[in-house]
């Protein structure tokens, strides 16, 4: 951990155990962070607040209040989650969950569910302090093991920020033992078209004291494909694309984060997949005899979003979205007509639904049919 004390993190990383129940009175001070649990806990909001103030550990918390509901929205908004590829990890290692990014909140709430229900610890989370729209949202988060990545900052202090959050992944990974989990690009994917950032490569790097292989083996980056059938903020991600069409410098309100966010979680989901790589090792040893160091950054990019393409789980949506935005028939093998006729449905419904606001209804069905049909034309380019 290079020129970097355990002390310099105290900004971005998570809670610990001694410190939930001053964060928790903190929280129960907060009119909307009851409200919240209002919400969340319609029929026992005292009961929750009494086993809140009993709870002595970041895992009861997760367990206890974070797992419960994350499995309560599984139940009542997906018909059932999968993973695959957790029998190639060792649970007692830890990795860089290194994976495409879907849904704000529950990309990797679900993640560590999964992780739990297969005998690993959870995760460390990277958020964008974006999302951190009020002070007890950040008490919040930290309680759930989630450290803050800094943006929109100043140059100098941009460059500052990068050298901190790239030592603290690598000393949570190496020193703490413990996993993490980072989207492969700053913010979610809108389009379904999953690229790694590169100079979110970068950063990682900045840490590093060997080799360019040497520094990422000691990360153990595990690509991680994750897949909606149907994603729950997709219309709102096609409206997003039209006020940013008409107006390019349009950026989204907190209350429209707030709305994703609860879109996020109350939205039908179909069917989800998480699949699991192995960690990349012997790729980088091809990577290392390149001699530009922006090669080296853009082949292991390359080969973060192959696995990530190629392990994607497509459901019949998504050829259904290609063939029509293709106008041909590649793979009528892979949907019956009732799957066609169900996914046009639902986004007929998606466009009534925008279309009430004066929306454009052929840009926004091209979106749509963006979202769902990127996935297969990125598996199509890996062969």
């Amino acid at each position: 951990m290079s020129n970097y004390q355990i002390s310099d993190f105290e900004l971005i990383r998570p809670y610990n155990d001694d410190e939930i129940q001053s964060v928790f009175k903190r929280l129960l001070s907060e009119e909307a962070f009851v409200r919240l649990l209002s919400f969340l806990y319609p029929a026992s909001l005292e009961k929750t607040v009494e086993r809140i103030s009993k709870i002595t550990s970041i895992r009861q918390f997760q367990e206890e209040v974070i797992s419960s509901y994350v499995k309560g929205v599984i139940e009542n908004t997906t018909q059932g989650v999968f993973a695959e590829g957790l029998e190639n990890l060792l649970p007692n290692e830890s990795y860089l969950f290194f994976s495409n990014h879907r849904d704000i909140i529950l990309d990797p709430a679900i993640l560590n569910v999964l992780l739990v229900q297969n005998g690993f610890d959870t995760t460390e989370i990277a958020i964008g302090d974006n999302l951190l729209i009020f002070p007890w949202i950040t008490d919040l988060v930290k309680l759930n093991r989630t450290f803050i990545v800094n943006r929109n900052l100043p140059v100098k202090q941009m460059l500052e920020s990068s050298s901190r959050l790239s030592n603290y992944i690598r000393y949570t990974l190496t020193e703490k033992n413990s996993s993490v989990w980072i989207a492969q690009r700053e913010g979610r994917s809108k389009d379904g078209n999953d690229r790694t950032q590169i100079s979110l490569l970068k950063m990682l790097n900045i840490s590093g004291t060997g080799s360019f292989p040497q520094n990422f083996k000691e990360l153990k980056i595990v690509p991680v494909s994750i897949a909606y059938e149907y994603d729950p903020c997709d219309y709102l991600k096609s409206e997003g694309f039209l006020k940013r069409k008409k107006n390019p410098n349009y950026q989204k309100t907190k209350d429209e984060d707030l709305k994703h966010m609860e879109t996020g979680l109350k939205g039908r989901k179909g069917r989800v997949s998480f699949s699991f790589g192995k960690p990349i090792n012997e790729e980088l040893q091809a990577i290392e005899p390149l001699t530009v160091k922006n090669d080296q950054f853009t082949a292991l990019a390359e080969t973060i979003d192959r696995y990530i393409h190629l392990n994607y789980h497509l459901c019949p949506g998504n050829y259904v979205a290609w063939d029509v935005l293709n106008q041909k028939e590649d793979y009528q093998n892979f949907y019956t007509a009732a799957d066609k006729e169900y996914f046009l449905s639902y986004i007929e419904e998606h466009l009534h639904r925008c279309n009430r606001h004066g929306a454009d209804s052929e840009f926004i069905r091209e979106t749509l049919l963006e979202m769902y049909a990127n996935p297969v034309e990125n598996k199509r380019n890996c062969f």
